[in-house]
C-alpha cells in the first residue's frame, strides 16, 4: 500500500505529520509492504510550513500511478482576514497549482483513495471537486462546503466511498487511524492505537444505515415557504445594467450585473467574461438588495451578495461561508 502525503506551501504541520506517524506505525505491524512519502505537486522541493515557516522535504512529486492512498492537509494562518499569510488565501493558492489537475485526476481514478484533513477538503472544494459529495472540515469552514455544493456532515469523520475526509486538525490521527482499519484491519488499527496511547475519537459518518428520526422530520411550513415574489422598494430604482467591480483576496473581478422590474419582481444575471449565471432569490429592503449566485470564479461557490443602492451608485459585499469578504463597488452604466 502506498501513502502519499501532499505538501504545499503553508501547509498545516500536525495534519501531515499526524498521518505520517499513524502509516509509518502500521507499517511495523502489517505484513503487507508499506510506503509512506512525503510529496508535493511540483516535485522534490523544500515545502514551507503555515507553522513559523518550517520546512519539509518533498521527496517527489505526487504520482498517480501508485494505487494507495492521497492525503491531502490543511493550512495554518491567520482566518480573518485577506491578508497573504490567512488562511483561505494559502489553500486557494495550493488550489491554483498543478495540485489542481493532479485532484482533478486522482478522484476519478478508482484505484486511489482520496483523503483529507481540516481545510484540505477546501482545497477540493475550491476545484469544485466536492459538488455533491459528503464532507467535512474544520468547523470554521463548514459554510465554505455549503457554499461550494458539498453536503457538508457535522461528523469527525466522513467516509464517503473513495473519498475520506477529517474535521479539524486533530482528526488527522482520527483520519489515518480509521484508514488504517479500513485498509489494513482493526487489529492493526488498534496495535497503532496502543503505541500512541491515543483512541480514536468519533463515529464515522457513512451514508448506510437509517436515519434518525430528528433528520426525517420536515421543517415547519411557515419556515420554508418561500416568498410568493420578491417585492421592490418603489422609491428605490435597481433596474439597468451595473458595471462592478469585486476585490476579492487574489485580485478583483469585473462583473456586469442586468437586473429587471417587473410587476414588482426582481430578477438578474451576472456576467463574468463569458459565463452568464442568474441571480438568485433577489430582495430589495428599503436601499439593500441581497441575493445569492453560483459562480466559478474565482473558484466554484455560492455566494451571498448585500449591496446598498444610492443613486446610480452601488456598494457592499460578497461573503462565503467563513472566507472573508469580497468587497463590491459599482455604479450603473444603462
Amino acid at each position: 500500500m502506498n501513502v502519499q502525503i501532499v505538501l504545499f506551501d503553508g501547509f498545516d504541520l500536525l495534519d501531515a505529520l499526524a498521518p505520517y506517524e499513524v502509516f509509518t506505525a502500521a507499517a511495523m505491524y502489517s505484513n503487507e509492504e508499506i510506503t509512506v512519502d512525503l510529496v508535493s505537486a511540483e516535485g522534490a522541493r523544500m515545502v514551507t510550513s503555515g507553522v513559523n515557516q518550517l520546512q519539509l522535504r518533498a521527496s517527489s512529486k505526487l504520482d498517480l500511478s501508485r494505487k494507495g492512498i492521497i492525503l491531502v492537509p490543511g493550512a495554518s494562518g491567520p482566518v480573518n482576514d485577506n491578508g497573504p499569510d490567512s488562511i483561505p488565501v494559502k489553500l486557494k493558492k495550493a488550489s491554483e497549482t498543478e495540485l489542481s489537475n493532479l485532484l482533478q485526476e486522482a478522484i476519478k481514478r478508482s484505484d486511489l483513495l482520496l483523503s483529507t484533513v481540516c481545510g484540505g477538503s477546501l482545497i477540493l472544494a475550491m476545484n469544485g471537486l466536492l459538488e455533491g459529495r459528503h464532507a467535512v472540515t474544520h468547523h470554521m469552514g463548514m459554510g465554505v462546503l455549503s457554499a461550494a455544493n458539498a453536503i457538508p456532515v457535522n461528523a469527525r469523520i466522513v467516509d464517503d466511498g473513495d473519498l475520506v475526509t477529517g474535521g479539524g486538525v486533530t482528526s488527522g490521527l482520527d483520519v489515518a487511524l480509521y484508514l488504517v482499519e479500513r485498509e489494513l484491519g482493526p487489529r492493526i488499527a488498534l496495535a497503532v492505537e496502543q503505541l500512541f496511547e491515543y483512541e480514536r475519537r468519533g463515529t464515522v459518518w457513512k451514508a448506510e444505515g437509517n436515519e434518525p428520526k430528528e433528520s426525517q422530520q420536515e421543517t415547519p411550513l411557515e419556515a420554508t415557504r418561500e416568498p410568493s415574489s420578491f417585492q421592490t422598494d418603489k422609491n428605490v430604482n435597481v433596474q439597468g445594467k451595473w458595471d462592478t467591480t469585486i476585490s476579492t483576496p487574489i485580485g478583483k473581478l469585473s462583473v456586469e450585473l442586468d437586473i429587471t422590474s417587473e410587476d414588482g419582481q426582481i430578477a438578474g444575471t451576472a456576467k463574468q467574461g463569458e459565463e452568464i449565471v442568474p441571480m438568485d432569490k433577489p430582495v430589495l429592503v428599503g436601499n439593500q438588495l441581497t441575493w445569492s449566485m453560483k459562480v466559478t470564479k474565482p473558484m466554484r461557490l455560492t455566494l451571498k451578495f448585500t449591496v446598498s443602492i444610492d443613486g446610480n451608485k452601488m456598494h457592499g459585499a460578497a461573503k462565503a461561508g467563513v472566507l472573508p469578504s469580497s468587497k463590491l463597488i459599482g455604479h450603473r452604466i444603462s
